[in-house]
């Protein structure tokens, strides 16, 4: 006989799981409670963890997710989904938060009771995420808006303060571009192909036509469109509207022929002769009255002249205090402590290896035996035993390790959200302080975009009648979280910004980098070190739809080559959970915690180390063990 469980929130999770069970339909269904994200895996469910203290707000996410994911398992089919599926990444996210909002509407019709569950969700979804904080609708995701307009429109719903502002920011661009199609969306939940391409249209009425991709329902026809065209030609004059009546005209009539050719070729000289005449007149013109040409624009990047950008005016370098108020910081900074409670001890012992790897580099060399200096006090003994014998003075060498300036360049990207941010984040810190206690100058950077997908550079793109090859289509956002003269304890709480849920989007290392390499460029110091912290390839949707696929990675590693060539600044890599080797000479990938901790640890101070045979020997190590 099984010993019953001590821990009171087991039997309101085993009722949930049951329940779930049967909202889902299916009785196969595996239900289990962990702290990594919600969601479906085949056969298996996975809700938020309830603790023992089974809190309202703990309760209510796991009823809320619970309902919300039972009900897309129950209405949801996967291959009609994925037959009208759009190609493009923003038009599939649209498509998939419409899905996801027809599926809980759906229920909130069938069952009332789920409605306020899933309230609770999209709640704690919108709070964890910053919502109600945005006034920008660039800062926005349009699907999240658009999954959140369907749910309201079906449902009659009113959403809950943070969900609600980010339709808001939206409703009215939705409502001017397909607000026809979306009138009637309620009567179209029921089937889930009708729907399919109700979405599309509404997609495409947005202005996202171009990531759709082929049409599903189009007919295989083109075979037998082109036989009957080859059949109409062969019926048809040719494409000037004229068949060989204008051979037999020139045939009966040579004369007549002749007359005209002779006119329109003394027409054409006449032409070629004004047209020689206004070039003579334009090479005659005095210097002083030719027309000037204006210079070419400067290139947008040093790496490559060829890379473009078509809208540089919303791109923005932000200190990191100027993007939340002190409160939300502070609150954000407590919640970093807390990621950082666990690795405490281990995080202490590296910093503390660290620190007594670089005073050992910093311990005063001295000249002895000098005429003049400090005195040696240690030979005073044989001055005492021979007072003939002269004073010996010592004198203290310089030592090439202060003068350092090393840059942390953090990517903020949304891939990077959950645990590699915090660990990215607590490492930067312990990094800071530990360095600034070596008398090295640390600055911390972030980058990322202002908006998913694409923001008001895409907005102009489309204005202006979506011109080819336009270059980088979003606006850039580069933040700095503390400055390199700014000492750790002022921008203490601007790391915990990175916390904030909004904030991280998509990332473009390339001009990201260049922008750190500029940087670092105008320090005095002597020695330079630049370190990125990245988790893969540079990704943003909008760009990448309308440029070639390799337009972001070959301007970064263009920007790698200028760095290394210039040998301003020592450039070196840590990638989590991806290689970035293939980027990065000087590089090492991380899969664990400790190892991004210990790996920052171990290439600093090997970059230290007064030996260049043992920094080779680190830098030869491309993977952490």
């Amino acid at each position: 006989m099984s010993k019953p469980s001590d821990n009171p929130a087991d039997p309101f999770k085993k009722a949930l799981a049951e329940a779930t069970k049967v909202m889902a339909d299916d009785t196969e269904l595996t239900v289990s409670y962990s702290v990594d994200p919600a969601g479906v895996s085949g056969d298996t469910m996975r809700l938020p963890q309830v603790s023992r203290r089974m809190t309202r707000d703990e309760v209510l996410l796991a009823r809320g997710t619970a309902d919300a994911l039972a009900l897309k398992h129950k209405y949801h089919d996967t291959g009609t989904h994925a037959k009208y599926a759009p190609s493009g990444d923003l038009a599939r996210d649209i498509y998939e938060a419409m899905e996801t909002a027809r599926c809980e509407a759906m229920g909130a019709r069938d069952m009332p009771g789920t409605a306020g569950n899933i309230d609770a969700k999209i709640a704690d979804d919108a709070a964890r995420a910053g919502y109600e904080q945005i006034s920008d609708r660039a800062e926005a995701s349009l699907a999240t808006a658009a999954g959140y307009l369907v749910r309201h429109l079906a449902t009659g719903r009113a959403l809950p303060a943070g969900a609600a502002n980010i339709m808001e920011l939206w409703q009215g661009f939705m409502e001017e571009q397909a607000g026809e199609a979306l009138e009637d969306v309620g009567e179209r939940l029921d089937d889930q192909q009708d729907f399919a391409r109700f979405a599309r249209r509404v997609i495409s009425d947005l202005g996202y036509a171009d990531q759709l991709g082929d049409d599903p329902d189009a007919p295989d026809d083109e075979g037998e469109d082109s036989d009957e065209t080859a059949e109409q030609d062969e019926d048809q004059p040719d494409s000037t509207g004229q068949d060989d009546t204008d051979d037999e005209q020139a045939d009966a009539s040579p004369e007549q022929s002749q007359e005209e050719t002779q006119d329109a070729a003394e027409a054409q000289v006449s032409m070629d002769e004004m047209a020689d005449q206004e070039l003579g007149d334009e090479a005659e013109m005095p210097d002083g009255e030719a027309p000037l040409e204006p210079p070419p624009p400067a290139p947008v990047s040093d790496a490559d002249p060829d890379y473009l950008v078509f809208d540089e005016s919303n791109d923005e370098e932000i200190l990191a205090e100027d993007l939340a108020e002190p409160a939300e910081l502070e609150r954000l900074r407590a919640y970093l402590d807390q990621q950082l409670e666990p690795l405490k001890g281990a995080v202490s012992r590296l910093a503390n290896k660290l620190q007594r790897r670089l005073q050992a580099q910093q311990n005063r060399s001295w000249s002895f035996d000098q005429e003049e200096g400090i005195l040696d006090a240690g030979r005073l003994a044989r001055v005492i035993a021979n007072p003939t014998t002269p004073l010996s003075f010592k004198v203290e060498q310089d030592t090439e390790f202060r003068d350092t300036v090393v840059t942390l360049l953090i990517d903020n990207s949304g891939s990077m959200r959950g645990r590699p941010i915090s660990i990215a984040a607590i490492c930067a810190d312990v990094l800071a302080r530990t360095l600034e206690r070596c008398s090295v100058k640390v600055e911390i950077l972030g980058f990322t975009t202002r908006a998913w997908k694409g923001g008001l550079a895409r907005e102009k793109w489309l204005g202006e009648g979506r011109p080819q090859q336009p270059g980088r289509l979003n606006d850039l956002r580069h933040i700095i979280y503390k400055g390199a003269d700014s000492p750790w304890r002022r921008s203490r709480d601007n790391l915990g910004l990175m916390m904030k849920e909004g904030l991280l989007k998509e990332n473009i290392d390339g001009e990201a980098l260049e922008w750190a390499h500029r940087r670092m460029s105008k320090r005095p110091e002597a020695r330079k070190i630049l370190m990125v912290i990245s988790d893969g390839a540079p990704v943003d949707d909008s760009t990448l739809s309308v440029n070639p696929a390799n337009y972001l990675e070959k301007h970064l590693r263009d920007v790698i080559a200028m760095v290394e060539k210039k040998r301003a600044v020592e450039l070196l890599a840590i990638g989590i959970g991806h290689d970035v080797t293939r980027y990065y000479d000087r590089a090492v990938t991380i899969t664990d915690v400790e190892q991004l901790a210990g790996a920052m640890t171990e290439q600093l101070a090997s970059l230290f180390d007064s030996d260049p045979r043992a920094r080779a020997k680190f830098m030869g190590i491309r993977r952490a063990s």
